[in-house]
């Protein structure tokens, strides 16, 4: 009897963990290359998974795919590793259960990293060589990218007559991270062609059985479950599950009831876990019949837009000219020439003073605690910028949500420049997400969603800045990723400094068609070292040989230096203002008075240049 027919009639029972058990090799090792330097002990679990009363086995080629075993160098053993894996698990079950290929995700926070050309390629290679050594159906499990899932299902679809199982893996309970509610997906893999769809991973049997409570029973196919043993446990380095095999023995007919045709388990779950299963459900008659009471995803709002203090940046540079300044915050624990400078910027009328977070990795006082008291203590709109480098996604979400409390709506989101470049080099760059990523997730947040696609209760308000470095070779690739970032959710763009009035031209011509506006940036320089530094050192900054030349003129001379510097910068003023309405002022070792100066220029220009009448924006 086929693998399909029996499903009509029963529930089978399929097996568990296999890198739980594999574990004692080492974290670091290529689980799938045991099935060719151990094969004896892939045998030996698979054996031991059917004497717990495991009706299907899955090979163990979970992650034996090009994409993830070159991690290991071991790219050009998909075929080797794969059709061992199925013959030690054709050699375990000697014709007492059925065999399923596996094929795991790749995706996972970050869909982008991955293309689907890419995912394509892969996953074709690994299918047909499991096909080739005759598996008894595909197993495409742990796909947290819905959009991948459905791109390797067709492909299997259409090479294959054989019984496929999709399983997706939930971030939350009843909906993936796309947003997609699980019915909806369901329904979406069914009609692509899978025989079985089901849940497995990341979720134990409470929260599985929880959203399988919001799936319908399929019109054609069946519904499977592979949940965890528990929450993972993380000791001494290694991470473990705590998950008792009688607390699956308790849940088993809870997933009958909810229409589960086959199950088993994942991470952290053994052959005892599976015994449980078995003991209550092997050779068991499934339901036809359910009701589900489907929850209506509501999200209670409170508009948060209606509470901002200050029009969003993006609409004031559409409607006069703006100017933001950014001022570093300290590297010590002294604030007062911070707080002068922002005073003295204050009362020159700009319309937000900007905090990098750490920029060249260098560890400075925390830009969300002294933005907020620039908000509290001086009525002033602070720009928070919001590196992808020093926290994981858990970090990130926790910090916009704190800036969300705190009142502080506008950030800007940049990837961050790598550890190793600053105070720290040994210390990791985590970059779980990209600045593309963070963009659309903080724009996930203005829908009151989680990363996660969790209800937040209400949405939040960000006015999300990209940032824009011109200063390349080609500045049309770097306008083809301000498309990108505004496609992601950017609302408006923040450069990095100009030098030159022949770039700022070039800036303009490569991006007047864009609807996002543009805070162009402008630094005036200090010096020659200065400059040098800049154009040598800095990443993302070039400076032409003429102005080089005009600070080393007078490099023995730092106050005609420094009036120099302020000099180059007004010339840049006034080619900026004839071409965009934001300009972006940086302010150099907290030289406040350089900023100062030009921000009143900048304003006193442009009521000449296009008469404005200069708003003040500080908070009242």
């Amino acid at each position: 009897m086929t693998f399909l027919e029996k499903l009509k009639s029963q529930i089978l029972i399929g097996d568990g963990a296999m890198g739980t058990l594999l574990y004692t090799f080492g974290k670091d090792s290529c689980l799938e290359e045991l099935n060719l330097s151990h094969p004896e002990k892939i045998k030996e679990i698979h054996k031991a998974y059917i004497d717990a009363g495991a009706d299907v086995i899955q090979t163990n080629t979970y992650a034996a795919n090009y994409l993830k075993l070159q991690r290991y160098g071991l790219e050009d053993s998909v075929k080797a590793i794969n059709s061992a894996a199925v013959r030690n698990a054709k050699l375990a079950v000697q014709q007492n259960a059925y065999v399923l290929g596996t094929v795991g995700g790749n995706r996972g926070i970050k869909p982008s990293a991955l293309s689907i050309e890419e995912l394509k390629r892969s996953f074709r290679e690994q299918l047909y060589c499991l096909l080739l050594e005759g598996v008894d159906g595909i197993l495409l499990e742990t796909f947290y990218d819905l959009e991948e899932l459905e791109t390797v299902l067709a492909i299997a679809r259409k090479e294959t007559k054989l019984p496929i199982i999709a399983q997706v893996s939930l971030q939350e309970p009843d909906i993936l991270q796309d947003q997609t509610p699980i019915n909806e997906a369901f329904t979406r893999l069914e009609n692509l062609g899978a025989d079985v769809i089901g849940l497995n991973c990341r979720l134990g049997p409470h929260h599985m059985l929880k959203s399988l409570e919001q799936i319908e029973l399929p019109k054609n196919a069946y519904l499977s479950a592979f949940p965890n043993a528990s929450l993972p446990a993380y000791t001494d380095g290694i991470f473990h599950y705590e998950g008792d095999s009688d607390y699956f023995k308790k849940s088993a007919q809870s997933f009958r009831q909810q229409g589960v045709r086959l199950i088993g388990g994942c991470c952290g779950t053994t052959p005892a876990h599976i015994q449980g299963f078995a003991s209550e459900l092997k050779n068991s008659v499934p339901v036809t019949e359910k009701i589900v009471k489907l929850k209506t995803k509501k999200i209670i709002i409170e508009h948060s837009a209606a509470k901002r203090d200050l029009q969003p940046l993006e609409e004031i540079v559409k409607e006069r000219t703006s100017v933001i300044v950014e001022l570093d915050t300290p590297r010590k624990l002294d604030t007062s020439k911070f707080f002068e400078g922002a005073k003295a910027l204050k009362e020159a009328g700009i319309d937000a003073i900007t905090m990098a977070d750490n920029s060249l990795a260098q560890v400075r006082i925390s830009n969300e605690s002294l933005g907020y008291l620039v908000k509290q203590e001086l009525g002033m709109r602070p720009l928070i910028h919001i590196a992808c480098r020093d926290r994981n996604v858990i970090g990130l979400q926790s910090h916009l949500m704190g800036l969300h409390t705190l009142g502080m709506h506008d950030v800007l989101a940049i990837t961050g420049d790598p550890a190793r470049v600053g105070d720290f080099p040994g210390a990791s760059s985590v970059y779980d997400v990209s600045s593309f990523e963070l963009i659309q997730m903080i724009k996930q947040l203005n829908e009151g969603l989680s990363f996660s696609g969790k209800d937040l209760g209400q949405k939040t308000a960000f006015s999300i800045a990209g940032a824009f470095n011109p200063n390349v070779r080609s500045v049309e690739k770097a306008v083809k990723r301000l498309e990108k970032k505004i496609e992601y959710g950017a609302d408006y763009f923040i450069s990095q400094p100009v030098f030159s009035e022949e770039k700022l031209i070039e800036v303009y011509e490569h991006t007047k068609h864009l609807n996002a506006p543009i805070y162009i940036g402008l630094m005036p320089l200090t010096g020659s070292r200065n400059a040098e530094f800049l154009h040598n050192e800095v990443p993302g900054i070039k400076i032409s040989q003429t102005i080089r030349d005009r600070m080393a003129a007078l490099s023995d001379q730092p106050l005609q230096a420094a009036r120099e510097g302020i000099e180059i910068t007004k010339s840049l003023i006034d080619t900026a203002l004839d071409l965009f309405n934001g300009i972006y002022l940086i302010t150099p070792f907290l030289r406040y008075e350089l900023t100062t100066e030009l921000a009143i220029y900048a304003r006193q220009r442009a009521s000449q240049v296009r008469g404005n009448i200069y708003v003040e924006s500080s908070i009242k």
